[in-house]
């Protein structure tokens, strides 16, 4: 059992969701964020996704590029993170997972990513634009530093897929909530729930529900059907507008 499936285990013990905020590396300034990620750390994140800055975000919505492109404006980059991440090892209690296009992590150079990853204390990758029957050598190499590549299903991912992903998965699957960019729904559509079921069926691991979450509200009709929460839109437009993460994290305690 990995570290990140224990953290999310734990908290579904105590008779809560595990919460698992999003944010872009390097936003809003380089200092900044490490500010944000200790407020996050210090206010009830069991995890804690740090986004990659990546010049061409398919999966991700406006807010969520907004920060990006404000990040690689800044000369953020995967090395700079990466040792930024090391220096700071063991200052945070939440496991760090880190969400970011292949492209990147290819540049860099997949043994040395693995490597530079376990050094600064990440449990688990999630690389949203890797085909599921393209992954085994980064699979592999993560697996012999001891990262989790955290499977993505959606509402168009037939229960044969999940169950081909299940023979793998590692750390907690992340359910997308619905089809398109992060950040954008209002309301969830009605087969969420039978996606859900199914993963539920399949998937020995917890199960995340991201994208367009904003309130709490908003999970009530899912019941013990998710195990965790991912947010990542409403909060970075929270810090945009009062400068801390402090009073977005505390609408979750």
């Amino acid at each position: 059992m990995t570290s990140l499936t224990q953290r999310i285990n734990t908290a579904t013990k105590a008779g809560r969701k595990a919460i698992i905020p999003f944010l872009t590396a390097g936003f809003p300034t380089k200092k900044d964020f490490f500010t944000h990620l200790k407020e996050l750390d210090s206010n009830g994140a069991d995890i804690i996704e740090i986004g990659i800055p990546f010049s061409d975000p398919a999966a991700d919505g406006p807010v969520v590029e907004a920060a990006s492109i404000k990040a690689l404006e800044q000369g953020v980059t995967l090395r700079w993170i990466m040792n930024e991440l090391i220096e700071r090892k063991g200052q945070y209690q939440a496991e760090l997972v880190l969400m970011g296009y292949i492209n990147p992590f290819f540049k860099y150079g997949f043994k040395e990513f693995a490597a530079d990853a376990a050094k600064a204390g990440v449990s688990g990758l999630i690389v949203p634009d890797l085909p599921f029957d393209e992954d085994s050598e980064f699979k592999a190499i993560l697996k012999e530093e001891g990262i989790a590549l955290i499977s993505l299903i959606g509402l168009n991912t037939p229960k044969a897929r999940m169950q081909m992903y299940a023979q793998e998965a590692e750390g907690y699957v992340y359910v997308v909530s619905y089809m398109g960019t992060t950040g954008a729904a209002v309301a969830f559509p009605p087969e969420l729930k039978k996606t859900l079921s199914d993963a539920r069926e399949v998937f020995d691991i917890p199960l995340a529900l991201g994208f367009g979450i904003k309130e709490p509200q908003q999970l009530e009709p899912f019941g013990d059907a998710i195990d965790a929460v991912v947010f990542g839109s409403a909060l970075i437009k929270d810090i945009e507008e009062k400068g801390t993460a402090v009073p977005f994290m505390n609408r979750w305690k």
